[in-house]
């Protein structure tokens, strides 16, 4: 049963006043049981998190993956300062020269800027090169492990919606409220709504309504890619030619082991432009489903980017006053 919790928690939580008593309901168990396991499974540090993922940009947040070319002696200093920083969700060492990787996130009333702030950083941490690789195309993000192995090697994938919605103070209480890992309990949202002061209707509402907007991409549990047995994650980047960067986007999203596939720019010494990130649970598992794809993938070259070491992974906390203080700390004084 654990391995079918896990896949319902990453696919679809039920936005509901006890919404373990509803998973329970779909495993035929208790809500009792379905509360121990996932309190275990959390204790593991199998699951991450249960919460909302927000659309960054949606949220009026620039955002792009950056790349450093750090030598070895300076990588501690340089995490150090990349992970100071509030936008920054995920940072990692892949193997390559460009050997530090990291998403970066700033808010939409910051003064510095995303490039100003990169350049900050890179100087900071004393980066050889440095190169941003904005999103240009977006055709999946969504983790969703097979921890069934049950799952199709193949899935269509939805075109997310994207609806005009006036964000309000109150969906911007409910957003710095919700965006929090969740507490394992029979009512995980009563402190929320008791916070806003509000009823659960209109909470659910709200998070529906910004789910359908395209302002939430979903609610579900994370899982840590490694402690779920998933232990080879490669980023693999491919150069394609960009004419038929959308043809080959949408062939590379229908791959259930890809989570992420991106379109990004190339510049003279980075080629690359298609990004995917693929999962499996062993480094053989992971270069079979890259071989499969590359076999509809048209491509001039490949390369496979596999994690060394995790720096950082966290959720960006939305609307927090830690980007301003950042700033402050940080800023040139000419700015």
């Amino acid at each position: 049963m654990k391995s079918e919790l896990l896949s319902i928690i990453q696919k679809r939580f039920p936005l509901t006043p006890r919404p373990f008593a509803d998973i329970a309901k779909e495993l035929d168990s208790d809500e009792s049981t379905i509360i121990k396991i996932i309190s275990e499974e959390k204790e593991k540090k199998i699951i991450r998190q249960i919460s909302p993922i927000f659309d960054t940009k949606r949220l009026g947040y620039s955002s792009s993956l950056v790349s450093f070319k750090v030598r070895r002696e300076d990588i501690d200093r340089a995490v150090e300062v990349i992970n100071s920083h509030p936008g920054v969700s995920h940072n990692y060492e892949r193997e390559h020269p460009f050997n530090i990787w990291f998403t970066m996130a700033i808010a939409p009333n910051s003064k510095l800027g995303l490039k100003e702030t990169v350049k900050i950083i890179a100087q900071k941490a004393n980066a050889i090169e440095s190169i941003m690789l904005p999103t240009l195309k977006l055709f999946k993000i969504s983790v969703k492990l097979n921890t069934t192995g049950r799952d199709a090697k193949k899935e269509s994938v939805v075109k997310p919606k994207r609806e005009d919605i006036e964000l309000t103070p109150l969906h911007h209480r409910v957003i710095a409220l919700a965006q929090n890992d969740i507490p394992i309990v029979q009512e995980p949202f009563k402190k929320i709504i008791d916070e806003l002061g509000i009823e659960y209707d209109e909470f659910f509402a709200i998070l529906n309504r910004l789910k359908e907007a395209g302002v939430m991409r979903r609610f579900a549990g994370i899982l840590n890619h490694r402690n779920a047995g998933f232990n080879a994650n490669a980023m693999v980047v491919w150069d394609i030619d960009e004419k038929k960067g959308e043809e080959m986007g949408k062939r590379a999203a229908e791959f259930s082991a890809v989570s992420h596939c991106y379109l990004r720019p190339k510049y003279h010494n980075w080629p690359y432009n298609l990004f995917t990130m693929v999962h499996g649970r062993t480094t053989e598992e992971t270069n079979g489903i890259i071989r499969e794809m590359a076999s509809e993938i048209e491509h001039f070259a490949r390369r496979p980017l596999y994690s060394t070491r995790e720096f950082k992974k966290v959720r960006i906390k939305y609307f927090s006053p830690e980007f301003e203080k950042w700033e402050e700390v940080n800023a040139p004084l000419n700015v």
